[in-house]
C-alpha cells in the first residue's frame, strides 16, 4: 500500500510540475487554416498554411509543373489571383478525389497512392511501358523513406557511426566547449532569383536557431526556439507563419545539427543501412521518435561527416521530402563546421554559402523567439 501511495505521490507531483511549467509558456497564436487565408479551398480544408504549401509541392513534384501552369499567369501579382479557376485546378480537384477513394477503398485510408504514383514527375501519366528502364540498370533512391532495412549485418551500430562523426568533427570536448555561434554568408534560391543576398545565422545549444536572409523584398525571418518555429516573410502568402508537423520536426533536425553531440539522443530508435550519395558510399543512420515521421542522416563512410539530411511531411495528398546536403567543412574553434549548406524541397532550393563564423558569441535569447509579422514587399 506504501508503494502504491509513493507511486500515485510521484505521479501527482510530476502532473503539478508540469501543469507549473505549461502556466509559465507563452500562449501559442492559434495556427490559421488554408481556407481562412486562401479563397477557393473547396476540398484542401482543415489543414495548417505550411502543410497547404506543401501540398501544392507535391502537385510541382509528381507533374513538373509550376505555379504559374496550374493557376494563372498573373498569381504573382497578389496571392487573391491564386483564387481564380482554371481547367487544370479543377482536373486536379478530380484526382484529389480519386486518389482519396483508391486509398480508402483498398488501403485502409492510407495514403499508399498519391499523384506520384502514376505522374511520376510528368504531366500525363504513363501508361505504356518503357523498356529503357525495364532492362536498364536500376536506380537507387537514396531519399527512400524505406531505405533502411533492419537486421542487415556486418553493418556498424548507430553508436558506432555517431561515434565516428563525432571524433571527425573534432572530438566531444571540443564539440562541448561550443555553445553557439553567429554565422554571416550569402544566400541564393528561388526565392533572390538566384541572386546572392547576405545572411546571418544564430545559433545556440542544444537546439535553437535563427536565420535572417535580408531578400530584395525584405527580411525573411525564421526562428526555432527549441519548441516552436516560425516563417515572418513577404514572399509567404501570411506575414507569420508558424510551422507544423514533418516542418516543425525539420527546423528541430536543423537546429540539432548545428551542435551534433544532441542528436543521436534526440530519437528514441536508430536504425542503420548503407546507400551511395554522388558515386559516394554512405551510412544512413534512421531516427524515429513517437508521433514523428523518421529523419535520415546521411554519413560519408571515408570521412565520416554528415552530408545529407532528409526529411518528410505528412499532407492530404502524401508525405514530401526535404533534403539538406552540407559541404565544405571548415574549423572554427577547434570543430569542423558545413561552410555551404543547400536545402532543396517540393517548393524550392537555396544555398547558403558562409563567409564567417564566430564561436560561442553573445547572442540575444529574442532571437530564437516568435518574431515580428513581416512588413508588406519592398518596392523593387
Amino acid at each position: 500500500m506504501r508503494t502504491v501511495w509513493a507511486a500515485a505521490a510521484t505521479i501527482g507531483l510530476v502532473g503539478l510540475i508540469s501543469v507549473a511549467y505549461a502556466q509559465t509558456q507563452p500562449p501559442q497564436p492559434r495556427v490559421p487554416l488554408a481556407e481562412e487565408v486562401f479563397r477557393n479551398v473547396p476540398l484542401l480544408r482543415g489543414m495548417p498554411v505550411d502543410e497547404f504549401m506543401d501540398t501544392m509541392g507535391m502537385f510541382a513534384s509528381a507533374t513538373s509543373l509550376n505555379c504559374t501552369d496550374c493557376h494563372t499567369a498573373d498569381t504573382n501579382d497578389s496571392w487573391a489571383n491564386f483564387a481564380d479557376e482554371t481547367p487544370l485546378k479543377q482536373t486536379a480537384r478530380r484526382m484529389i478525389v480519386m486518389v482519396d477513394t483508391i486509398n480508402k477503398m483498398n488501403f485502409g485510408g492510407q495514403r499508399r497512392v498519391t499523384c506520384f504514383t502514376c505522374h511520376q514527375g510528368g504531366p500525363r501519366p504513363k501508361d505504356i511501358p518503357n523498356l529503357a528502364i525495364q532492362y536498364g540498370a536500376p536506380v537507387e533512391d537514396p531519399n527512400d523513406i524505406n531505405i533502411v532495412v533492419p537486421n542487415v549485418p556486418g553493418l556498424p551500430t548507430a553508436a558506432q557511426v555517431f561515434d565516428n562523426y563525432i571524433k571527425a568533427l573534432g572530438g566531444a570536448a571540443r564539440l562541448g566547449a561550443l555553445t553557439g555561434y553567429v554565422a554571416r554568408g550569402t544566400y541564393s534560391g528561388f526565392d533572390t532569383g538566384h541572386v546572392d543576398v547576405a545572411v546571418e545565422i544564430y545559433a545556440r545549444a542544444p537546439d535553437q536557431r535563427a536565420t535572417v536572409v535580408h531578400a530584395p523584398f525584405g527580411d525573411k525571418v525564421s526562428t526555432y526556439d527549441g519548441r516552436a518555429a516560425w516563417v515572418a516573410s513577404a514572399d509567404r502568402p501570411i506575414p507569420l507563419m508558424p510551422l507544423t508537423g514533418g516542418n516543425l520536426e525539420g527546423a528541430r533536425v536543423d537546429a540539432l545539427v548545428a551542435f551534433p553531440a544532441h542528436i543521436r539522443q534526440a530519437f528514441a530508435q536508430w536504425r542503420v543501412a548503407t546507400t551511395t550519395i554522388d558515386d559516394r558510399d554512405v551510412y544512413v543512420a534512421q531516427g524515429t521518435r513517437p508521433g514523428q515521421l523518421p529523419v535520415n542522416f546521411y554519413f560519408d563512410q571515408k570521412s565520416a561527416l554528415l552530408v545529407r539530411t532528409v526529411r518528410w511531411n505528412d499532407t492530404a495528398v502524401g508525405r514530401v521530402p526535404t533534403q539538406t546536403d552540407y559541404a565544405d567543412y571548415r574549423e572554427v574553434a577547434g570543430v569542423k563546421v558545413p561552410f555551404r549548406t543547400t536545402a532543396t524541397w517540393t517548393n524550392g532550393q537555396h544555398t547558403i554559402t558562409l563567409t564567417d563564423v564566430q564561436a560561442n558569441a553573445p547572442i540575444d535569447a529574442a532571437r530564437f523567439g516568435r518574431p515580428a509579422p513581416a512588413p508588406p514587399p519592398k518596392l523593387q
